[in-house]
């Protein structure tokens, strides 16, 4: 991750000094820290009735060509539900309803040093499959034969999916993911 060299309040220089019991940034005209917190994100494991779940083929880095659950960054103002219904709109064209809450997990990025990220299910959803935003192909694929998933977080809440909620937990593929 890039560091940040600026203030985004005054746009004095930043330093780093050891402020209320950690290494941090500092801006010295404003005489405040930086408080560097994670990117909150959502993604989606959306079922099909028959279990298959979808995934969206990423058309941009990081990543770029791997499969990973519909998901994105949430913007100001909205709710981490409203983010992750308004991802799946953009990558895949289906609107869904949230069915459960799945957890919570953090992630290390390149980009972003550490992302927040919420889990969901979707089981009802409507409109056309087609890739869209930064998305290349939308496809559902049963839990036995899943692609490399891009994301470890991703990876994660399709376990919890498939170990709490899927009706064919007996295939032994269902735990190698």
């Amino acid at each position: 991750m890039r560091e940040k060299q600026f203030c985004h309040f005054c746009g004095g220089p930043l330093v780093r000094c050891f402020v209320e019991g950690r290494d941090r940034l500092f801006c010295r005209p404003c005489n405040t820290p930086l408080y560097e917190n994670p990117v909150p994100a959502s993604a989606l494991v959306v079922v099909d009735d028959k279990e298959a779940i979808l995934l969206v083929r990423r058309s941009v880095d990081p990543k770029k060509g791997l499969w990973c659950l519909p998901g994105g960054f949430m913007e100001l103002g909205e709710t981490p539900e409203e983010c992750a219904l308004r991802e799946l709109v953009e990558e895949t064209g289906l609107t869904g309803k949230i069915h459960d809450f799945m957890g919570v997990t953090v992630s290390r990025s390149d980009l972003y040093a550490s992302v927040l990220l919420m889990g969901y299910i979707v089981r009802s959803f409507s409109g056309e499959l087609c890739p869209g935003d930064d998305a290349e192909q939308a496809a559902f694929f049963a839990p036995d034969a899943l692609p490399e998933l891009a994301f470890d977080s991703h990876r994660r809440f399709v376990r919890i999916f498939l170990a709490a909620y899927s009706d064919r937990l007996d295939s032994p593929a269902h735990k190698e993911i």
